[in-house]
């Protein structure tokens, strides 16, 4: 089955569906949480003058057209890099893929299945497109959640619009000509912004071919088309889309939930080595040298060794460690700028060093290995070694964990007796008639 078949044709499992669900859920949170950022506040601002529209922004009371509030939503859904990952896409599929499906929902005045339905299409065609991209279309310094989301939120957006099978195939190839997103701008505003971006282009894409506009029936797979240019690993999908509509990828390699908002390639370290400080106590300031051995792509993502800002900071291993030394825990509020320069992590900072270590598997997923030893003031070497994190697919959040998570950054929004009745409406999400109903709560 190809890719735009697939995405008109595709008839989902419940487990996917719930799967979908919980990510739905998660997404909604962080945005929540995102929209006081500096770069959603800006892009609010900046679409401001388009006179509103039929789709909500969410957690304000602004209302804008289907594109903009994809942009904004997914804008602030990956403001803080607290939003999920993917680790076959090597993306953040739920960033752009959520606030592109919401929009055409509500233009659609979809169902809340519906909603489902086309959230798992994007996310299986965006991990088709991990297996035949990357990893050199990643290593290259392309950041998939932007290229590869593009495409599978122009999926989700067309089957939500419900565009036929030539259509769809037009809107992936529409799609195919926005895709982009450059590593280099991690740490920078430049980063959620590709996630709003590629959310915004979904949608428009879907509603242009809608209209009949038109796009090259190899976009994608053609001699020049996107696996072509971008780097991709291979340049054919024959092989990666056998089993569409067979194998879910969505069930089969899951949805990784972040438990830290800072960059994913931080997260097994930060989770091995809070555990390490619970075993055996010691504080920033018994703390001679932290070494860290990571895989060969994890430096390629965490590029800032002195950051400076909150941004920086989330990309940066040293910062990360050294503010789960100094405080014994990760949140929200350990990237905020004025606590960058705190000087106890400042004092452990400059003790850690990150480098390749060439012992560890090859054959893991890129950013879910680590070796951490702690060289403490009274002679103890301490050693852990980190396979994933909580909230990884082999270590899925629980309920718990997901509520806990979504009502935090939904107090950065939303009072919290709306929080919390916001959060019962989006746990019955697959029974809403109209997502517009859920949309209203937020």
């Amino acid at each position: 089955m190809t890719l735009h078949e697939f995405a008109v044709r595709a008839d989902p499992p419940p487990e996917a569906r719930a799967a979908a669900a919980r990510a739905v859920l998660d997404t909604i949170g962080v945005t929540l949480a995102g929209t006081s950022e500096p770069a959603a506040r800006i892009v609010r601002e900046t679409i401001a003058s388009d006179g509103g529209g039929p789709c909500r922004v969410i957690g304000v009371a602004v209302r804008a057209s289907a594109e903009n509030a994809a942009l904004a939503n997914g804008t602030a859904a990956h403001a803080l890099d607290y939003d999920d990952m993917c680790f076959v896409s090597l993306a953040h599929p739920s960033a752009p893929l959520v606030p592109a499906a919401l929009a055409a929902a509500e233009l659609a005045h979809a169902s809340g299945r519906a909603l489902l339905d086309a959230y798992v299409v994007g996310f299986e065609i965006e991990g088709r497109l991990g297996r035949a991209m990357n990893p050199r279309h990643y290593q290259r310094g392309w950041h998939c959640t932007s290229t590869i989301g593009a495409i599978g939120s122009a999926a989700a957006a067309a089957r939500l619009l419900g565009l036929d099978v030539d259509a769809a195939l037009h809107a992936l190839g529409i799609a195919a000509s926005e895709a982009c997103g450059l590593k280099e701008n991690f740490g920078t505003m430049v980063k959620p912004l590709h996630a709003g971006l590629a959310a915004r282009n979904a949608v428009l894409a879907a509603r242009l071919a809608q209209s009949g506009f038109a796009a090259s029936p190899r976009a994608i797979d053609g001699p020049q088309g996107l696996l072509a240019a971008m780097d991709s690993e291979r340049t054919d999908l024959a092989e990666t889309c056998a089993d569409l509509g067979r194998r879910w990828e969505i069930l089969d390699t899951g949805i990784t939930v972040k438990l830290y908002p800072s960059c994913a390639a931080t997260h097994p370290t930060l989770d091995a080595l809070l555990d390490l400080r619970r075993r055996e106590p010691f504080s920033f300031a018994d703390v001679v040298a932290i070494e860290i051995g990571v895989d060969a792509v994890t430096p390629t993502v965490l590029i800032h060794d002195r950051p400076t800002t909150g941004l920086h900071a989330k990309f940066s291993m040293p910062f990360c460690v050294a503010a789960a030394v100094a405080d014994g825990q990760v949140g929200i509020a350990t990237f905020e700028d004025g606590h960058v320069g705190d000087p106890a992590i400042e004092a452990v900072r400059s003790r850690v060093t990150m480098s390749v270590d060439p012992t560890l598997d090859p054959a893991a997923p890129p950013l879910t290995q680590a070796r951490i030893a702690v060289r403490l003031r009274d002679g103890r070497v301490l050693t852990t070694s980190a396979n994933g994190a909580r909230g990884y697919p082999e270590r899925p959040a629980s309920d718990y964990d997901l509520a806990a998570k979504f009502l935090a950054c939904a107090a950065r929004a939303l009072p919290a007796d709306r929080a919390a009745r916001a959060l019962d409406t989006i746990r019955s999400i697959e029974t809403l008639s109209d997502v517009r109903t859920m949309m209203e709560a937020l």
